[in-house]
C-alpha cells in the first residue's frame, strides 16, 4: 500500500480538503473553510498545515472562540446543512469558550466540525498551561464537556487514530438524522507527531444524502389518519427547510385545504402569502396560527422537534380528540407527543401522501375558517408595522419597516435571542425561502452577529441584517471585527431598549416588579439596579471596530440610516432607540415556567395558581 508521511496536524487538513457532498444529484465541497484563533495549543501543530501551501481551506481568524462556532454554525445553516466549516482554538479556555456554540449547534442539527487543541498524551510536561488536573482521573481535560454537546466525540492520542476519527465524523456530519457538533480533540503533541499514512485516506469522498422514501405501509398509515380527520394541520419545521420541501408543502396543503403554522426554523420555507400559510406557531407565534391549532384534530408535524414553544408547553391542541403524527428522519424527533412516526424524507413523504389523498379526493373540512384567520392577522401585522410611538420608534415599527418597506426581499435576515424572534415569527412576511435565518433551539445570546457573517460568507452576492437586541450585541459582538477585516459586508440592527426587556416582561408576568434585568445604575438609596438608565453609544462602539456607525430614534432617521447602510460598503451598525415595552405580546398563547409556588409577594402566589390552573390543561406526554 502506497504511503504518505505528514503529521497529524496534515492529515487533517489535507483529508477535509478531499471531502464533497452529493444531495439530488449536486456535487459540492464540503469543507468551506476553518475558522479560529491560534493559541500555544494549536498554532504549530494543526496551524503549521493550515499555513502551509498546497490546499484549499482558507482560515479565518476569528476574534471570540464562541463567536467563531456561531459563524460555521450561520454558515451551514445557510448552506442548508450542505456546507460546514471547521473550528478550532487553543486549549483549556479556547476550548471552553467553543462549548456553548457546540450546545447550539447540536440542539439546532446545525453540523459543525470542532477541533479544540488539548493537552499533551505523553504527559512528560503536565502540568502545561491552561490544563485543568482532575486528581482522581488523568483522563479528564477540559475538552471533556464536550462530551455532552456533541453527536460525535474523539480524543487522538495516537496518530493512527485520526484515520477512523475522521471517516466516523464526517458520517456523522453528512447524517440529516443527526446533525450537531462533532468534536475532535487534538492534544498539542501529537498534532505534530508523523505517521506513514495510506495515500487513498487522502482521495476525493463523495458523501451521498440519501432521502429515505416513506414506505407504502407508513403512507397508507398516514393518509388513513388524515382521511378520518376533519380538522387537520400541519406544523412546518425545520426539516422542511433542510430537505427543500417548501414546494412540495405549499402544493400539499392548498390541494387539500390545510393549514399550517411555522416554527422558527421552518419559517421561510413557503412564502408568507401561501393561502394557508398562518405564520408561527406557538408561544411566539401568530393569532391565525394559534386559535386554529386549538380546533385541529390532527396535528401533521413536519420536520419538527415539537419544542415547548412550539406546542406551548404541550397546551396549545386544546381538541380533546386531537391525535399527532410526525415525520422526520430523526427517530427520536418522530416519536415525540405520542405521535405517529413516519421514518422518511420530508419531500417525498409529502409527495406520496398527497398523490394518495388525491386519488381518494379528500378535502379538509376548514371551510373559510382558514381564509378568514389570514385576514384577521394580516390587519393586525399592518397595524403593527403602522405603529406610531410617542417616544418617536418602537421595536416593532422597526422589523415593519425592514420587512415592508427598506430591505431587498432576497435579503438574509438572522436573529437569535430576546424579543426579537418573537416579533419575527409572528409578524415576518418572508417573500423569497431561505432569506428568514433563525436560532432558536438553544436562542443562543450573541449568535446573531457572527452567525449573520457565516451567512453573508454562505451567500456574499446577497445583503444579510442582523436584528439585535442591546443585551445580546453586548453579550457578543466580536466578530464585527471578523468582518470588518474580511471585507464582508454585513447590517446590524441594534434595537436598544435598555436591557433584558425581554426577560423584564417574563419577570413581570410572575408577580415580580422589574429586578435585575434593566440596564440601570445602583441606586445607592436602595442599593438596587433601579437608578438612571445606562447609556451605551452603540455607533460610537462600531466605528472603534472599523464599521460604519448610525443613529436613529424616529422612524424617518431609520429609514435614513437603512439607506444609508445598503450603500455602504462594508460592515455596518445602527443603533436604533426604541422604546422599552414596544416589542409584541402574546397571542392566545402559553408558556410553562418555574413559578415559584410560595412567597411573601401575594402577585407571585397568584402566578403560580395560574400556572397550575393553565398546567391541568396540557397534555401530559
Amino acid at each position: 500500500m502506497e504511503t504518505i508521511r505528514m503529521t497529524v496536524g496534515q492529515a487533517i487538513v489535507r483529508f477535509l480538503d478531499n471531502q464533497y457532498i452529493e444531495f439530488d444529484g449536486k456535487v459540492e465541497k464540503f469543507v468551506g473553510g476553518v475558522i479560529g484563533i491560534f493559541g500555544h495549543g494549536v498554532v504549530v501543530g494543526l496551524g503549521e498545515a493550515l499555513a502551509a501551501p498546497g490546499h484549499n481551506l482558507p482560515f479565518i481568524q476569528a476574534k471570540n472562540e464562541q463567536g467563531a462556532g456561531h459563524v460555521a454554525i450561520g454558515y451551514a445553516k445557510q448552506n442548508n446543512r450542505r456546507k460546514i466549516m471547521a473550528v478550532t482554538s487553543s486549549i483549556g479556555p479556547g476550548a471552553l469558550n467553543m462549548v456553548t456554540a457546540a450546545g447550539t449547534a447540536t440542539v439546532n442539527h446545525i453540523p459543525v466540525l470542532f477541533l479544540p487543541g488539548d493537552v499533551f498524551a505523553d504527559r512528560q510536561p503536565d502540568p502545561v498551561l491552561q490544563q485543568l488536573e482532575v486528581p482522581h482521573d488523568a483522563t479528564i481535560s477540559a475538552n471533556d464537556a464536550f462530551r455532552p454537546v456533541s453527536r460525535y466525540f474523539d480524543r487522538i492520542t495516537r496518530p493512527e487514530q485520526i484515520m477512523t476519527a475522521l471517516i466516523h465524523a464526517m458520517s456523522v456530519l453528512t447524517d440529516p438524522a443527526q446533525g450537531g457538533a462533532v468534536t475532535i480533540a487534538l492534544p498539542q503533541d501529537v498534532q505534530g507527531v508523523a505517521y506513514d499514512y495510506p495515500v487513498e485516506l487522502f482521495d476525493q469522498r463523495i458523501h451521498h444524502i440519501e432521502r429515505r422514501p416513506p414506505t407504502s405501509a407508513q403512507v397508507a398509515r398516514i393518509v388513513s389518519l388524515i382521511k378520518s380527520a376533519e380538522k387537520p394541520y400541519v406544523i412546518c419545521g425545520g426539516g422542511v427547510r433542510y430537505s427543500e420541501a417548501g414546494r412540495a408543502l405549499a402544493d400539499f396543503c392548498k390541494k387539500f385545504d390545510i393549514p399550517f403554522g411555522e416554527t422558527q426554523a421552518g419559517k421561510g420555507s413557503v412564502p408568507w402569502d401561501h393561502p394557508c400559510n398562518l405564520s408561527g406557531i406557538g408561544v411566539t407565534g401568530s393569532l391565525a396560527a394559534n386559535r386554529l391549532a386549538k380546533e385541529a384534530d390532527l396535528i401533521i408535524g413536519v420536520g419538527t422537534r415539537f419544542g415547548d414553544f412550539t406546542t406551548c408547553s404541550k397546551w396549545l391542541f386544546q381538541n380533546p380528540k386531537a391525535r399527532f403524527v410526525s415525520i422526520n428522519v430523526a427517530p427520536f424527533d418522530a416519536n415525540k407527543m405520542n405521535a405517529e412516526p413516519i421514518i422518511a424524507d420530508a419531500k417525498l413523504t409529502l409527495l406520496a401522501m398527497s398523490r394518495a389523498l388525491g386519488a381518494a379526493g379528500y378535502k379538509a373540512g376548514w371551510g373559510d375558517k382558514i381564509a378568514r384567520a389570514r385576514e384577521e392577522w394580516a390587519r393586525e401585522v399592518d397595524s403593527l408595522y403602522m405603529q406610531e410611538d410617542p417616544m418617536g420608534l418602537s421595536q416593532i415599527r422597526v422589523i415593519g419597516e425592514l420587512n415592508d418597506v427598506l430591505l431587498p426581499k432576497n435579503a438574509i435576515v438572522v436573529s437569535g435571542s430576546g424579543s426579537i424572534p418573537s416579533d419575527m415569527q409572528r409578524t415576518w412576511r418572508t417573500r423569497v425561502p431561505g432569506t428568514y435565518h433563525m436560532e432558536y433551539g438553544f436562542s443562543c445570546m450573541g449568535y446573531e452577529i457572527a452567525a449573520s457573517l457565516g451567512a453573508k460568507l454562505a451567500m456574499p452576492e446577497r445583503e444579510c441584517v442582523a436584528i439585535v437586541g442591546d443585551g445580546a450585541y453586548t453579550m457578543l459582538h466580536t466578530e464585527l471585527l471578523t468582518a470588518v477585516q474580511e471585507g464582508c459586508k454585513i447590517i446590524i440592527v441594534v434595537c436598544d431598549n435598555s436591557g433584558f426587556q425581554c426577560i423584564d416582561n417574563l419577570q413581570h408576568s410572575q408577580g415580580i416588579a422589574h429586578f435585575g434585568n434593566e440596564w440601570r445604575k445602583r441606586d445607592p438609596e436602595t442599593g438596587l439596579l433601579a437608578g438612571e438608565q445606562v447609556q451605551v453609544d452603540f455607533a460610537k462602539n462600531a466605528e472603534s471596530w472599523g464599521a460604519l456607525g448610525l443613529r436613529a430614534r424616529t422612524v424617518e432617521e431609520f429609514r435614513k440610516a437603512v439607506r444609508r447602510a445598503l450603500r455602504a460598503k462594508g460592515p455596518v451598525v445602527i443603533h436604533a432607540r426604541v422604546s422599552p415595552k414596544s416589542m409584541t405580546h402574546g397571542y392566545e398563547s402559553w408558556w410553562r415556567v418555574g413559578t415559584a409556588e410560595v412567597s411573601d409577594n401575594p402577585e407571585v402566589v397568584r402566578a403560580a395558581e395560574e400556572m397550575k390552573a393553565e398546567l391541568a390543561k396540557a397534555r401530559k406526554f
